[in-house]
């Protein structure tokens, strides 16, 4: 071992001579070290549960919405077959499913609710998309053409007060012309089914019906919306969109859920970069700390830099015994913030329904949230990232009192010894 590193390590240990001033600088040492912990575990909790939040919102819209859709420019789809058959051409294209999309009000008693309906076959959609697994009651394959079946999200049928086996009558915002008004079209249906997807925003303004009994009540004859594509790799979707678009007839538009749902992901990613950098501000604090720690080492050290200097240290050698000094004191700080930081990071779901029932507070209201529950993703590249970074902000924060300790004029530091 190197002795500026052996005198490096000694130097964190304080001597039981003068103890109260040695204790003193252990104490400004420790503060440093706490400050660095928490900061790279807040770090990482934090990059965690933004990376978390990220996959379920993926996860979630993607359970719902799909892929890529077609549909085309100057409205409904007319041969909706055809396109179909040609995007399921393509190598990394897994299912394909027609739907209609249109606007609707529920109505049942006294409440009404506005929703989006959405027309489909339940084999098809059963292909695309994860309604099944996320079924409260009933099952998607139970729409049926000509029975007017209905599913309604779980938020939906609360609000409606409705449930399995209820009458609720659909109003299409298209009227029938008459003579004497504009006549909504009305159309009573059953409820079949309730899901629960997790996402507030499904859950309270989806309603599902079969794609039969949407052509019939939105008047589109045998014409949907668009089609819906699953593929084998979400992240291929923009590659795959480009190579339908120029595959299919120019008069259909193409889009993937990257463009479909770009907000979302847009806003979470920038949440998250602008939260590392706050957060880093948090360790770049403590890691200064250490600027103040090592300037009064320095001072305190100054007849064993004097010494060491005449026994032939060159002071490149005293820069180096105290950048150790320095490194310890953050690396210290830096191992228990990335232990306590992972740890913390791997059971948010423990840790915060905990405080939850202590404080008696739901931090994700579920009318206010798309997900109402806090989650964790923890990656380690990004633990490698805030490990790296704060080190380099330790070695930094040591490099000006290292220096100056190099300079100290060991005749001057010996003249009152």
């Amino acid at each position: 071992m190197r002795y500026e590193v052996w005198i490096g390590l000694r130097y964190t240990r304080p001597k039981k001579r003068d103890a109260g001033r040695n204790h003193f600088i252990s104490f400004i040492s420790l503060i440093s070290v706490l400050g660095i912990a928490l900061g790279v575990a807040a770090l990482i909790v934090v990059l965690s549960v933004m990376n978390g939040f990220q996959k379920e919102l993926r996860t979630r819209i993607l359970g719902v919405a799909s892929h890529i859709q077609v549909v085309a420019r100057d409205g409904d789809l007319a041969d909706w077959t055809s396109v179909a058959k040609q995007a399921a051409q393509h190598p990394r294209v897994l299912a394909v499913a027609p739907y209609i999309a249109a606007q609707g009000m529920l109505a049942i008693d006294q409440q009404v609710r506005g929703v989006l309906v959405r027309g489909v076959l339940p084999a098809a959609e059963d292909q695309v998309a994860d309604f099944e697994p996320h079924m409260k009651q009933g099952r998607l394959h139970a729409l049926r053409p000509g029975e007017f079946g209905i599913i309604l999200g779980a938020e939906l049928a609360h609000a409606l007060q409705a449930g399995v086996g209820d009458k609720i009558t659909l109003i299409a915002p298209q009227g029938l012309v008459t003579p004497a008004a504009i006549l909504p079209r009305l159309k009573q249906f059953t409820v079949v089914g309730l899901f629960e997807v997790g996402m507030y925003e499904y859950d309270s303004g989806l309603a599902l019906i079969h794609l039969a009994d949407a052509q019939k009540l939105y008047r589109m004859d045998e014409r949907v919306s668009g089609v819906r594509l699953k593929l084998d790799d979400l992240f291929a979707a923009p590659a795959v969109a480009r190579e339908l678009a120029d595959r299919l007839d120019p008069a259909l538009g193409v889009a993937d859920w990257t463009k479909s749902h770009a907000n979302f992901f847009r806003a979470v990613q920038i949440e998250k970069n602008m939260m590392f950098l706050i957060l880093l501000l948090i360790v770049a604090v403590a890691a200064f700390n250490i600027v103040s720690t090592l300037v009064m080492a320095v001072t305190d050290k100054q007849a064993d830099i004097a010494i060491l200097r005449t026994l032939g240290a060159s002071p490149a050698s005293v820069m180096a015994l105290f950048v150790v000094h320095g490194a310890l004191i953050g690396g210290i700080g830096l191992l228990a913030g990335v232990g306590g930081g992972i740890a913390l990071a791997l059971n948010v779901d423990v840790v915060v329904p905990f405080l939850e029932s202590l404080l008696g507070i739901h931090f994700l209201a579920k009318d206010v949230y798309y997900i109402s529950e806090l989650p964790s993703d923890l990656r380690w590249a990004d633990v490698w990232l805030v490990a790296a970074v704060s080190f380099l902000l330790t070695l930094v924060a040591t490099l000006y009192p290292s220096w100056r300790a190099s300079r100290v004029n060991p005749a001057e530091a010996l003249r009152y010894e």
